[in-house]
């Protein structure tokens, strides 16, 4: 018995099965819940985060005459801005690379960028609730009080702020590939940041560091919180340390996207 095979089965097209991927909206919003959820279970770290900068703004009430209430909460904002970025953002993405997190997360349909949006999202909520946070201690611990437009524009300046430290986090992490000399690494930095910025803009380590301080990453985002808070004080320096404040972003920004690796050095 023989087969007879018809031309029009020879040509019949074959069907392939439909993949229905995830959209990339769907795919951001349950891994931004993941990272919210994380973040809530090392919620001691986060409380430290907050603690730091409350507990300079406490002890330095007594500043608040000499150097005016503006630049004292200015400086300890940028203090908490500092934390968030440094401490909290790159430890937490050189612990995932290290642990293979985002080498498992590359293998899922989700696109890169929804990755990272997720951990920079739930950092600017951080930078937002921390801001407000200090913002109710200065007022009931050292009593200062601004207009509502001064906390209203302060409180986006700390949002662009933030964004410098968060860059530099990732520029750390880009370059370093290794989880204990990242930690190593921000800790030196976060520690040179608040020696030369917060005591050099005090004047505390001579007239040459307290030059330098004003226009470092640290002290760019620190003038222009302690201008924004009073709104009237904007002036072109001011426009200056802006300028300063978002090339020091786009350096780091393009150094951390450049050198980025999605696994660690072992």
């Amino acid at each position: 018995m023989s087969t007879t095979i018809t031309t029009s089965a020879i040509l019949a097209p074959t069907t392939t099965p439909t993949v229905n991927l995830p959209k990339a909206g769907a795919v951001f919003t349950k891994l931004l819940r993941a990272d919210l959820t994380t973040q809530w279970r090392n919620r001691r770290a986060s409380i430290l985060v907050v603690l730091i900068p409350s507990i300079i703004l406490v002890t330095w009430k007594g500043l608040i005459p000499r150097f005016g209430a503006a630049f004292v909460l200015a400086n300890c904002i940028t203090v908490g801005l500092n934390a968030i970025g440094l401490m909290g953002y790159t430890n937490s993405i050189a612990r995932d690379r290290d642990k293979g997190i985002f080498q498992r997360l590359r293998i899922t349909p989700a696109p890169r960028w929804t990755i990272m949006m997720s951990r920079l999202t739930v950092q600017l909520i951080m930078i937002a609730i921390v801001t407000i946070l200090l913002f109710l201690v200065g007022y009931q611990a050292d009593h200062i009080v601004m207009e509502p437009s001064g906390y209203a524009l302060a409180f986006c300046v700390a949002i662009a702020g933030g964004a410098v430290y968060l860059s530099l986090g990732q520029a750390i992490v880009g370059l370093i590939r290794n989880a204990e000399t990242v930690n190593v690494v921000t800790r030196l930095v976060f520690f040179l940041f608040i020696m030369i910025g917060m005591v050099g803009s005090i004047g505390g380590l001579g007239e040459e560091i307290q030059q330098i301080s004003k226009w470092s990453p640290y002290g760019t985002v620190q003038r222009m919180l302690a201008d924004a808070l009073y709104a009237h004080a904007w002036t072109n320096t001011t426009s200056i340390a802006l300028i300063a404040t978002v090339g020091y972003t786009l350096l780091f920004t393009i150094v951390g996207i450049r050198f980025f690796r999605w696994q660690s050095s072992k």
